[in-house]
């Protein structure tokens, strides 16, 4: 810190001088101003006419000082505080950076440096200030990414993109434009600076940017995200090479059923979930993260669901519940949202997650899950319909729920193994299983009395679309 020459220039909308900390109300609201605007240095035992008077420092001046600048200031700034001496006289400095993700209060109030002077913002002023704030922090990926420079764009992956860009949404861009011009129409770069969405998507290596930016994908041994790993992979690369990879790694984990069927000669064949769902889950997770978020996309890939994760929140006065009624597209990355578009991996009407809705009903899979946490959106896609919450929708007692479980896990149960499983006589038995047998969720194979057992109606272990009406195999 220079701090004779900066007394020497004199005050400044930069610089500021006290003459003591017993100033601390004022020196809180030079804080709040500079932070509000370029930042700043404040020199405390220097006066209005740049005489060093000094400071007398104490055993707990500093942390005193500290204490009352966070006890002061919403949100909390943790200026850099420290002592120099200057002609035998110790100065107390504060280094302030410029704070550009929210306006900082003192007291309570927002102030702003206007030249030399700290004045209070007025009420109109402070709304626009948010506004403004709150409209850049939605659109990082429009930000420029100043590191970056026209030797880390592959140009193969702009002009690939833009033959399928043109061939899928007719993209109307000449390909004999040079790769920068290409970018300028797309948004993608400002003047001579590359968008912080052009390398997530064009680069070379994103991560060397934004080591956030991967999909770590996880196949669980058993239910539980506790378990065991059985496969991970933490996926890398531009944002379309982490969908081709991350939908490679769920086909590797995921299982294919296959039967065959009457007066059909091929083997039908069926993914535990519909193919298109994943996709638009994991479309969805990888354009609307916040890229902000040192957390990354998850793929969780248990023994009775998938799960996709994305760092992010939904648009002020969403609801999960929103996701699954008819919305409007109001994507949290636009510039990257609209790439995706031009290749036709997105709709821009709001329909992505009405999609996955109805791809689960039609693949007769439980409806999907939509979630948030503190800091994360999740959608969750069960294997089978038969989950607790759908059999107590259905009537079926704890009993009978417990026996559906047991049954997709050791295949059939009979009336004896029923009653003593429950500590329930004969009738009781009877009449559960006789329930769930008339409802269509069991099938009851064999006959006489010692040979009946009861196994899942073949629905539910083939997902095929037509219940069987014969209670025998």
């Amino acid at each position: 810190m220079k701090i004779k020459e900066l007394i020497e220039i004199g005050e400044s909308e930069t610089v500021e001088f006290k003459k003591s900390t017993g100033e601390w109300k004022e020196i809180i609201k030079t804080i709040s101003a500079f932070a509000n605007k370029k930042g700043g240095v404040i020199l405390v035992g220097v006066d209005k006419k740049k005489e060093v008077c000094g400071v007398a420092i104490g055993k707990g001046t500093i942390e005193d000082l500290t204490n009352k600048i966070l006890n002061n200031t919403e949100p909390k700034i943790y200026p850099e505080i420290g002592i120099q001496s200057l002609n035998k006289k110790n100065i107390i400095y504060i280094k302030v950076d410029a704070y550009p993700y929210d306006v900082v209060l003192a007291f309570g109030k927002p102030f702003k440096r206007v030249g030399k002077n700290t004045v209070r913002m007025n009420n109109d002023e402070y709304k626009r200030k948010i506004l403004e704030i709150h409209k850049r922090e939605l659109y990082f990926d429009g930000h420029i990414c100043p590191e970056a420079k026209f030797s880390d764009i592959d140009e193969k992956k702009v002009k690939e993109f833009l033959r399928k860009a043109s061939d899928r949404r007719k993209l109307d861009i000449d390909e004999t434009l040079s790769i920068k011009e290409i970018l300028r129409k797309l948004k993608l770069m400002k003047g001579e600076d590359f968008t912080n969405a052009c390398i997530l998507l064009f680069s070379k290596n994103p991560q060397d940017f934004f080591i956030q930016a991967s999909v770590k994908c996880i196949r669980f041994k058993g239910t539980d995200v506790t378990a065991d790993m059985l496969d991970f992979k933490d996926i890398e690369g531009d944002l379309f090479q982490q969908v081709e990879e991350t939908e490679n790694f769920i086909f590797r984990n995921i299982g294919l059923r296959a039967w065959l069927e009457d007066r059909k000669l091929e083997r039908q064949e069926k993914w535990e979930y519909p193919p298109k769902a994943m996709r638009e889950a994991l479309v969805n997770a990888i354009v609307h993260r916040d890229y902000r978020s040192s957390g990354k996309v998850q793929v969780r890939i248990y023994d009775d669901r998938i799960e996709f994760w994305n760092p992010g929140r939904l648009p002020s006065g969403w609801t999960p519940e929103t996701l699954k009624g008819e919305h409007t597209s109001e994507p949290f990355n636009p510039l990257i949202f609209k790439i995706f578009f031009w290749v036709g991996e997105v709709d821009d009407i709001g329909s992505g997650t009405n999609k996955i809705v109805n791809l689960c009903k039609d693949w007769e899979l439980p409806e999907p899950e939509f979630g948030i946490n503190a800091t994360s959106i999740f959608v969750r896609i069960r294997k089978d319909i038969l989950t607790s919450d759908y059999l107590k929708k259905l009537g079926f007692n704890e009993r009978q729920i417990e026996a559906v479980m047991y049954v997709k896990k050791g295949g059939k149960v009979t009336n004896k193994e029923y009653q003593a499983k429950f500590k329930v006589s004969k009738p009781t038995a009877t009449r559960d299983l006789s329930e769930l047998v008339e409802k269509q969720i069991f099938n009851m194979v064999g006959s006489g009395k010692r040979n009946i057992h009861y196994t899942l109606n073949i629905r539910y272990i083939l997902g095929k679309p037509k219940m069987s009406q014969n209670r025998n195999e």
